[in-house]
């Protein structure tokens, strides 16, 4: 499956991604289109090996939090025509889970995180790298509503986490990685133009592959 295309939509946490690439999904799915989305949060590391208390620490906003490797070689597997394991992950004991999904290949891949275009050895895997520029104070309203109904945080833990290592990790690596997007978005999943730029481009890729 040489002609699949992989976009990456990147951004801060809680910028707007999934809602981006829900809208886009939903919008483009029909009976004739093949797409898959991975999500980068699936890739955390395991951290079976390690205490609770440890595993509470950890910084999970930096790049090396996340099993890059790992996504690389599935994306390259999945490119080939062939099935990957895609990791489970639990937020609430911040580990991988013992169970595994089974993925087809697909004509176009959707990869959603907030360190794809922060690292360097996976940027050369993407056809279109798509960055939502979100302000970082409706990013924390959003985290905050995400984290305490979806995971079981708590607002102390959640403002916390924000102030030591959300915050300075998106100034650090996330922010700067939009000048390597080829679409920086505004509005998240509301922005028509980008949203139209992008089933164009995924409805093509689809038309090759027919």
């Amino acid at each position: 499956m040489s002609d699949t295309s992989i976009i990456a939509i990147s951004g801060g946490s809680g910028s707007g991604k999934s809602l981006f690439t829900q809208t886009l999904i939903t919008e483009i799915l029909d009976s004739g289109m093949n797409i898959l989305v991975l999500c980068e949060d699936h890739y955390y590391r395991d951290q079976s090996h390690m205490t609770m208390d440890e595993r509470l620490k950890t910084n999970y906003d930096h790049p090396n939090a996340f099993e890059h490797e790992l996504l690389i070689e599935h994306l390259l597997e999945l490119k080939a025509g062939r099935s990957i394991e895609y990791p489970q992950y639990s937020f609430t004991t911040h580990t991988r889970l013992a169970e595994t999904q089974t993925l087809e290949p697909a004509s176009v891949i959707i990869v959603e995180g907030i360190m794809l275009l922060a690292s360097p050895e996976l940027l050369p895997l993407f056809d279109i790298k798509v960055f939502i520029d979100t302000p970082l104070d409706i990013c924390l309203l959003r985290r905050i509503t995400r984290d305490v109904q979806e995971r079981g945080r708590t607002l102390q833990s959640v403002t916390e986490q924000y102030e030591s290592t959300v915050k300075p990790m998106y100034h650090q690596f996330v922010a700067p990685s939009r000048f390597t997007a080829d679409v920086v978005v505004t509005q998240g999943g509301k922005n028509r133009i980008a949203l139209d730029v992008l089933k164009s481009h995924i409805q093509q890729a689809l038309h090759r592959e027919n």
